[in-house]
């Protein structure tokens, strides 16, 4: 045991090393002292780039570990968070990123500062940074601590209890990522985001893999045995249609969960800043919907070893240990090394992210604007990095306190709704309407807040407590605040009007390579079937139901495979042509 301890502990470190090795040889060559270079990465990110370092900075702890337990509980619901981002990934590429790229933003509040004013910039750049400081950034340590601890039990190992070895466990894993995320810049974290992503899926995919292997052992079969267990066994949980007592009931991906994950994905500082970093506008938008196709498969990593883990590991005292738990349980140990980076990986990539973006927004929206104007760019990327520092210090305290929470993937959720929705409302207000106005937004925010407040905690609205008498999921709830709040800005534009002049076609950013990506439309349409066939196939209409219909997921199949034919056909044939055009032209 102690050898198999060894050679795991030695493993995890190569492989990290690697990546840190890899990382620091790729960013020597940068210049990392201007804020162009440390913030966006010189604008040089290729598709590729972009693409992994927004997977991974989703792929977090928090939701191996939060969603995995949610599939472990109940069902297969809480892909909608995953799956149903492709839409928002759709608008991003084709609506928000022009305009972004156009502008030459750094932030998002740069935008908000354009288009309303220098008080909403500053507003919502204090929102992102209390979101961040005090709840994204602690959660991720928390989550990644869960799953080290729970995989190797080291409470057992140290003879410590298991809530001093989770503070430990939480200091290591803020110190090490720290690292990458101060040191480094935006170009350090992709770089290692995406070599990391490569090790998470493999990793990822191993896990259902041997845990439907090690299921299908236990009934005298294999692979295939785990597999029909899990399809034929309890077939409801593998339904993607959540009723109103699932993590996510079905109806809510067309209220809260559409404005929820089009402020992750066109607007949250630290998905879009990757974006920003993009060398062009084709390559931003091929790494934001090839993101978008990761997104639809990345439940088979999320939410089916849940599944798994309740067939195989039932009756587990919290649901959160359902992951940990199953990879403990079926992982070979000489893997266990290569996993556990992959998993590091993981929370490193969000931690690093949320901190990078943390100090961006806080030097460029809030310090030089607002304290130092006339600082030098290099004494900023000084400042930026005792700022992320700071930062992390302060993530590694709050941490620890997060134990308590049972469901740690909704907590989360829920909590983000405090900036979330403003934020969205602000920009979607901004993008599309020429009416709104700044005093409207400060008005509309200050509102969203105290509601969110005493639906949340003083009605407990979502709970079955709730004053009311009935519950009502936070998803709609976020739905309801933002028609509020899209209300109160058109009345207060008719009191007291101050229409800004803002155009979103306008060029700032001059000499930026604004050609878009020639088949960007067909693919955003593929991504959109694509979804509704999963959705279709994980319903009691597909294979969550005990009486298959089995005729009709064939039919279902063959349209999205000839949809996939035509969209791909179409593709090549324009590919083709060009090449016959050139050579002709140079013939």
């Amino acid at each position: 045991m102690e050898n198999h301890l060894l050679f795991t502990l030695i493993s995890f470190v190569f492989f990290t090393a690697l990546v840190g090795v890899i990382a620091a040889k790729m960013v020597t060559s940068d210049d990392q002292t201007t804020s162009k270079g440390y913030f966006l990465a010189g604008q040089g990110l290729s598709g590729i780039f972009i693409a992994g370092s927004m997977l991974l900075t989703n792929i977090s702890a928090e939701g191996l570990v939060g969603l995995n337990g949610q599939s472990y509980g109940k069902n297969l619901s809480g892909m909608a968070w995953e799956s149903t981002a492709v839409i928002a990934t759709v608008v991003m590429a084709i609506v928000f990123l022009p305009i972004y790229l156009r502008k030459g933003y750094t932030t998002l509040p740069e935008f908000l500062e354009d288009r309303y004013d220098k008080g909403v910039r500053r507003l919502v750049s204090l929102l992102f940074l209390a979101g961040y400081t005090l709840f994204g950034i602690p959660v991720c340590l928390y989550a990644g601590a869960i799953g080290f601890n729970q995989i190797f039990d080291l409470s057992k190992i140290f003879g410590i209890s298991p809530s001093l070895s989770m503070t430990v466990m939480i200091i290591l894993l803020g110190i090490i990522g720290a690292l990458y995320a101060v040191f480094g810049g935006l170009k350090a974290v992709a770089v290692s985001d995406t070599i990391n992503g490569v090790l998470l899926i493999i990793g990822g995919l191993l896990v259902p893999i041997l845990g439907l292997w090690v299921l299908g052992k236990t009934q005298g079969g294999g692979i295939i045995t785990g597999l029909s267990n899990v399809v034929n066994t309890n077939p409801e949980k593998l339904s993607a249609i959540g009723g109103p007592k699932d993590p996510v009931p079905f109806p809510t991906i067309f209220t809260g969960m559409v404005l929820a994950n089009l402020f992750y994905w066109g607007t949250n500082q630290v998905l879009i800043q990757r974006v920003l970093g993009a060398k062009n506008l084709k390559e931003g938008q091929k790494g934001v919907l090839l993101s978008g196709f990761f997104k639809i498969l990345v439940p088979i990593i999320l939410l089916f070893p849940g599944i798994i883990a309740f067939h195989l590991i039932p009756g587990l005292p919290k649901a959160d240990f359902a992951y940990p738990q199953l990879v403990a349980r079926v992982l070979p140990w000489p893997l266990v090394g290569l996993f556990c980076a992959a998993l590091f990986g993981a929370i490193i990539s969000t931690y690093n992210s949320l901190l990078n973006s943390a100090s961006t927004i806080f030097m460029l929206d809030v310090y030089k604007p607002a304290i130092n104007p006339n600082i030098k760019d290099h004494d900023l990327v000084k400042k930026a990095k005792i700022v992320g520092i700071i930062m992390a210090v302060f993530a590694m305290v709050v941490a620890p306190s997060l134990q308590s929470v049972d469901g740690i993937y909704n907590f989360g959720r829920a909590v983000t709704g405090f900036y979330n929705m403003p934020i969205i409302a602000a920009v979607l207000a901004g993008m599309f309407t020429k009416k709104a106005t700044a005093l409207g937004i400060k008005i509309a925010v200050g509102f969203h807040i105290v509601f969110y407040t005493l639906m949340k905690y003083v009605v407990k609205i979502d709970t079955p407590d709730s004053l009311f008498g009935f519950s009502v999921h936070f998803l709609h709830v976020f739905a309801f605040s933002v028609i509020c709040m899209f209300i109160i800005m058109f009345v207060v534009s008719l009191i007291k009007p101050d229409v800004k002049e803002f155009n979103r076609n306008s060029v700032v950013n001059k000499g930026y390579d604004m050609t878009p990506w020639e088949h960007a439309g067909s693919i955003s349409f593929l991504l959109i079937a694509f979804l509704i066939y999963i959705y279709i196939i994980l319903s009691p209409l597909g294979i969550a139901t005990e009486n298959k219909n089995y005729g009709f997921i064939i039919i279902v199949t063959l349209v999205m495979a000839a949809l996939a034919v035509i969209v791909f056909g179409k593709i090549a044939v324009k590919k083709y042509v060009r090449k016959s055009v050139i050579e002709e032209a140079v013939e």
